[in-house]
């Protein structure tokens, strides 16, 4: 069996940003395939009753403490965007799009994405920020945002976060390891534990 991790992600999530600056390292280390799964996190929390750990206050606080204490440890910028939370559901689609049509375009373009919510802070509930922001990494904006519209594209996205929901995902990022999940990026020791347990 190759070894193979499925990595279930939402870019307005920033565990989910964090873990996707190691996972690429850590699946050379392991010698493992990394298999990205985008889905839509609002969907996820709507079917499983869970919620963003920044509705509640207290944890909230701590949450933006420790990323940024894994930032630190990671060697990565970041910052809490202070248009939190971001509607991602356009971002997302044109994700699975992008792994559905062009999937060389599909890292490139999260990467960009994460960096602007992430790293910069920029607002992208906002069209004009995100056209921007796309543009400036070299995207063709307008193709982007009309695969969002797409009819099969708006599918995938719908068919990628029920079968995460399916599986047992809650939130992000949630990672499989054969059948096994793993969920936060603070468990990447025991994703690449996994993985290299594979034979």
């Amino acid at each position: 069996m190759h070894r193979n991790v499925e990595f279930y992600f939402d870019v307005g999530s920033p565990a989910a940003y964090l873990a996707w600056t190691q996972m690429p390292a850590l699946c050379e280390s392991a010698g493992g395939n990394l298999d990205y799964r985008p889905m839509l996190l609002g969907g996820v929390f709507q079917a499983t009753g869970n919620q963003s750990p920044m509705n509640i206050p207290a944890k909230s606080a701590y949450m933006k403490d420790d990323l940024a204490r894994f930032a630190k440890r990671y060697g990565v910028p970041f910052r809490h965007n202070p248009h939190f939370p971001i509607n991602t559901l356009m971002l997302m689609r044109v994700a699975a799009g992008l792994q559905l049509r062009d999937p060389d375009k599909l890292v490139p373009y999260v990467d960009a994405v994460y960096r602007a919510i992430w790293v910069d802070g920029k607002d992208m509930n906002d069209p004009q920020v995100v056209a921007s922001v796309l543009e400036q990494a070299g995207f063709d904006a307008g193709a982007l945002l009309a695969l969002a519209s797409d009819p099969e594209v708006k599918d995938r996205l719908k068919s990628l976060t029920a079968t995460a929901v399916e599986r047992g995902v809650f939130g992000a990022p949630a990672f499989f390891v054969g059948d096994q999940l793993y969920w936060g990026q603070d468990r990447l020791d025991f994703v690449k534990q996994a993985l290299e347990a594979q034979s």
